[in-house]
């Protein structure tokens, strides 16, 4: 388990959301990368589009980065960044180590929830975003599970107006959610050595997407029974188990 880690956060979170997994992880002296997306903790960097391509090819310069130092890496994301992870994976295979994903896949079929599908309609995602409270959201974000004091400094970030404009992006650069059209068609590019893990209540990718994408893959699938989309920060110390036998295997 001494390979370096990348851990890649989705939306609409930030690297916040690792802690609870990275103190049950107890990596010791593996280097650790938790990089923040970019926009989603400052200030968007100038010129940077904020396109699902964009985030892949700043991804792949961080495991590269990484991998230049420690030879390949384990790759770990979440939500959006459980898509970019298996993006970089698809592209450059050679840093990778291994590859886990929690709570999204790039599956060919997923059409996206409610809320990706608001964000990505011009006019209704500006007036969604202007609406939207920070409180509000941290409210949201316990009810669907996630640890109080983690949803209080998640949603403290929603202030930043370019995290919300790079969220608009993101989506619509990925008509929603969908990948039928382009990134799904290189799944068979992705490295063999992956895993999945999954909260079994995920109101927005729903449990029968990570089952249907083991079946046609072969990945092994970890179910986090009473848990829902924020898996990792909610049951912790089952997916740091989940973690941990996989890099050992």
């Amino acid at each position: 388990m001494t390979a370096a880690k990348l851990f890649l956060h989705g939306v609409p979170d930030s690297p916040t959301i690792w802690r609870p997994l990275l103190a049950a992880l107890d990596l010791g002296e593996s280097p650790v990368a938790v990089p923040a997306l970019p926009g989603f903790t400052g200030q968007l960097p100038a010129g940077f589009p904020a396109t699902k391509e964009a985030y892949a090819d700043w991804a792949v310069g961080e495991a590269e980065a990484l991998a230049g130092q420690h030879g390949p890496i384990d790759i770990v994301g979440h939500d959006w960044g459980a898509l970019i992870a298996q993006r970089v994976a698809m592209l450059r295979p050679d840093l990778i180590r291994s590859w886990a994903v929690s709570n999204a896949v790039i599956d060919p079929d997923y059409r996206g929830h409610r809320i990706a599908r608001i964000w990505n309609t011009p006019i209704l995602g500006e007036l969604f975003m202007a609406l939207s409270q920070p409180a509000a959201l941290a409210k949201g974000l316990v009810r669907q599970g996630m640890p109080a004091a983690i949803a209080d400094e998640e949603a403290a970030q929603w202030a930043n107006k370019d995290k919300r404009r790079a969220i608009l992006r993101l989506y619509r650069s990925a008509k929603g959610l969908s990948f039928r059209h382009d990134w799904a068609r290189d799944i068979g590019r992705l490295p063999a050595n992956g895993t999945l893990i999954w909260g079994a209540n995920d109101p927005y990718v729903d449990l029968t997407v990570a089952q249907r994408f083991a079946a046609a893959t072969g990945t092994p699938l970890t179910i986090i029974e009473d848990a829902g989309h924020w898996a990792i920060a909610e049951r912790p110390g089952e997916v740091a188990a989940a973690l941990r036998a996989f890099w050992n295997a």
